[in-house]
């Protein structure tokens, strides 16, 4: 009997403790690190590229991410939700379009990185800024769209013993929602993941034809080093996320026959993975110091002047 109530109190113990504990640590660090980025592309960057403006428009996309964590922690920690329908939902429809904008411009970054390597003198159309503009709109508009069902399943319950917004997994027809969320990983994760191992290999294929100039290949290191961390982002943060976000969704469905332990096992191993695909907005910062461009140099030499006018 013990061992059962256990069960069935696991996932609100983490949503509790771990979701707050977790969201806040990400808040603190997100805000410092992304704060940092936008200082020093408004203020230290004269020249814009390319890879500045999908750089630019991800640390606008975590800053998004970042704004809804506050609620989410008051209302995790109480273990109610005390500001209505309307912002549970776009809350929650503003957490995930954080997270599909970062895995496409992670995506495009990639590609601006190999097409660096291809043509180091910028002379390629993809390297114009116009371009670049188009693209990063163009992306806002695409997640917007593709995540406006997602609004459809998102609810609050709202009554006198019981406020709560609930996850977009565990609110709504499972049978139709394990439907959209297949599409939505589909052509949110995997697809762009596809693409950007594609370019992964484009690079290694292309260091390996020019290992002959020693030179030239370690001074396109770090474009490829980019494209490894962006891999590693992407493989042990946001693959869990999706894997158990469709199992949590799936396991809500009458016909898995599951029981209530179990459901409340599958949903506390989601619970845990919330936390962690997000995570991206606090090491996306590190693109910045690694992209190249003189950006921490430009960075550093703002903040001595500024050092210098307050001395």
């Amino acid at each position: 009997m013990n061992k059962t109530v256990d069960c069935l109190e696991m996932d609100n113990t983490l949503e509790k403790y771990h979701l707050p504990t977790m969201y806040t640590i990400e808040f603190i660090f997100g805000i410092i690190g992304n704060s940092i980025v936008v200082f020093g592309y408004l203020f230290c960057l004269k020249v814009w590229k390319s890879g500045n403006i999908y750089l630019f428009n991800l640390s606008l996309s975590d800053f998004v991410f970042l704004c809804t964590l506050p609620m989410l922690v008051t209302s995790y920690s109480k273990g109610k939700w005390t500001y209505g329908n309307m912002l549970c939902q776009s809350n929650r429809f503003m957490l995930h379009v954080n997270l599909y904008t970062s895995i496409l411009f992670l995506t495009f970054i990639s590609i601006d990185r190999y097409m660096l390597m291809q043509y180091p003198f910028r002379d390629h159309f993809l390297h114009k800024r116009k371009i670049a503009v188009v693209s990063s709109v163009a992306i806002w508009i695409l997640v917007i769209l593709e995540l406006v069902p997602i609004i459809t399943f998102i609810e609050s319950r709202n009554t006198a013993s019981d406020n709560q917004c609930t996850d977009y997994t565990s609110s709504g027809d499972p049978a139709k929602s394990l439907i959209y969320n297949i599409y939505l990983t589909l052509l949110g994760f995997v697809i762009p993941l596809c693409v950007m191992c594609f370019f992964y290999l484009k690079m290694v294929i292309f260091l390996r034809k020019h290992s002959e100039r020693l030179s030239a290949a370690q001074h396109l290191e770090k474009p490829l080093s980019l494209v490894i961390i962006a891999l590693v982002i992407f493989s042990l943060f946001f693959t869990p996320f999706h894997i158990m976000r469709n199992v949590r969704i799936a396991s809500r469905m009458e016909s898995w026959k599951l029981s209530l332990c179990t459901q409340n096992i599958i949903n506390t191993i989601y619970i845990i993975t919330m936390p962690i695909a997000f995570l991206n907005s606090v090491i996306n910062p590190v693109f910045y110091f690694l992209m190249g461009d003189h950006f921490r140099e430009m960075l550093m030499s703002k903040v001595r002047q500024l050092l210098i006018s307050w001395l």
